[in-house]
């Protein structure tokens, strides 16, 4: 149980490295549909080696999910807030909205 928490934190760890280029892949007026590209031919496989012999508890999901999140965040960037006219982050639900692809837990899960 335990190593398999180490395994998903040894494997987040270049993962989350190649992550923090996307902000500035993104802000660099490349299309977003090409960021989550290089995201998913980068990132993925290095979360996701050896997942067929895992099995997933709660708290290591939710860590994915958290990695997953970030990663989009800082692709879509934020958002103007109509009401208020103030910048904001893009919450959960509106990042997965704009993925439309299955999250990192999902596919691990299949």
């Amino acid at each position: 149980m335990m190593f398999q928490v180490e395994v998903i934190n040894t494997r987040a760890s270049p993962a989350r490295v190649v992550s923090k280029s996307y902000r500035t892949i993104s802000v660099n007026s490349v299309s977003s549909n090409i960021t989550i590209m290089i995201y998913r031919t980068t990132s993925w496989p290095l979360n996701l080696y050896g997942c067929q012999t895992w099995s997933l508890t709660f708290r290591e999901e939710r860590s994915l999910r958290v990695f997953q999140n970030r990663v989009l965040g800082r692709v879509f960037g934020t958002k103007r807030d109509e009401v208020t006219g103030e910048w904001r982050k893009l919450h959960n639900e509106e990042l997965n909205g704009l993925y439309c692809s299955p999250s990192i837990a999902r596919v691990i899960k299949s």
